[in-house]
């Protein structure tokens, strides 16, 4: 298996809501996405599933190491060989990558989120880095971009934490900052036993409408001379966005209501994201995520 079909296969078997917005992408550009998105895949496989953590860091000090070998034209790896290609092809930055293994060793160390300014640091280096790195494929002329990218990541990473509030604390890993959880009084506990009380339901409504701030601001910030070039990422924000709407329908309770999306309605959602763009953005009407 070559090392860009290896990367396709991973990224296409992890049923992420990426992919979707890949499909409509020029071969190159869809090449290089699936290269990032699988070394995203790599790291964060790491992160979840090695329950050592002294060889979780050996795994994550390995991709340090190929990160290196990869920018040197030396990789091992078969997404290694294909990080090579994409620095080659695109403006791809070796110490944003590293930033994503930074984030990935906060995981695996399980140091608690205390304030909000550790989950924001955390929600930059494994998700607004990720938005960094996209539009250095997707293309894009104007430095604001650069702002879109890092808002709608945190949009993003804030809909996966509500989305997977229940699987992660099954694992001892609650996103949400202690100094919020205690202004509402809602403890470690009520989070592992799925205790939707009245403070749990406000505490979640604020960070439901973090996220909504967090894609009203990307959207506001998106220039308009870049908004055809980075249509997959409004594809992408689309995408989460049905997400973060079918949570708000179920009052975030996803230990009785997981909030799933069938593949065939990503599918829909993002066909539906691109045909819109393809008119709205010639006619200057707004963007949309509601499809």
């Amino acid at each position: 298996m070559t090392p860009e079909l290896y990367c396709r296969d991973r990224t296409r078997g992890s049923g992420s809501s990426f992919f979707y917005a890949f499909m409509f992408l020029s071969e190159n550009k869809r090449r290089a996405m699936m290269a990032l998105y699988a070394f995203c895949r790599e790291v964060d496989d790491v992160a979840d599933e090695v329950s050592d953590q002294q060889v979780a860091m050996a795994k994550l000090g390995y991709w340090r190491d190929e990160l290196s070998r990869a920018f040197a034209g030396k990789a091992q790896h078969p997404v290694g060989h294909e990080l090579h290609w994409c620095a080659d092809h695109f403006s791809i930055n070796e110490e944003l990558l590293v930033e994503i293994l930074d984030g990935m060793q906060t995981d695996v160390m399980g140091k608690p989120f205390v304030k909000q300014a550790d989950l924001s640091l955390y929600i930059y280096r494994v998700a607004g880095v990720v938005g960094l790195l996209s539009i250095e494929v997707f293309g894009y002329t104007q430095r604001k971009s650069r702002d879109f990218a890092t808002h709608l990541g945190e949009a993003l990473q804030i809909t996966n934490i509500l989305r997977d509030l229940a699987e992660d604390a099954s694992v001892g890993r609650i996103y949400i900052p202690q100094e919020a959880r205690s202004r509402y009084q809602v403890s470690d506990q009520a989070f592992k036993d799925g205790l939707l009380n009245e403070p749990m339901q406000r505490l979640l409504l604020e960070y439901g409408e973090k996220a909504e701030q967090a894609y009203r601001t990307a959207i506001s910030t998106l220039p308009s001379e870049d908004r055809e070039s980075l249509r997959p990422s409004i594809i992408m924000a689309a995408t989460y966005y049905t997400y973060l709407r079918k949570l708000r329908e179920h009052g975030f309770d996803v230990w009785r209501q997981p909030a799933r999306i069938l593949p065939a309605r990503k599918m829909w959602v993002a066909w539906r994201a691109w045909r819109y763009e393809r008119r709205a953005c010639k006619r200057n009407l707004p963007i949309r995520l509601e499809f």
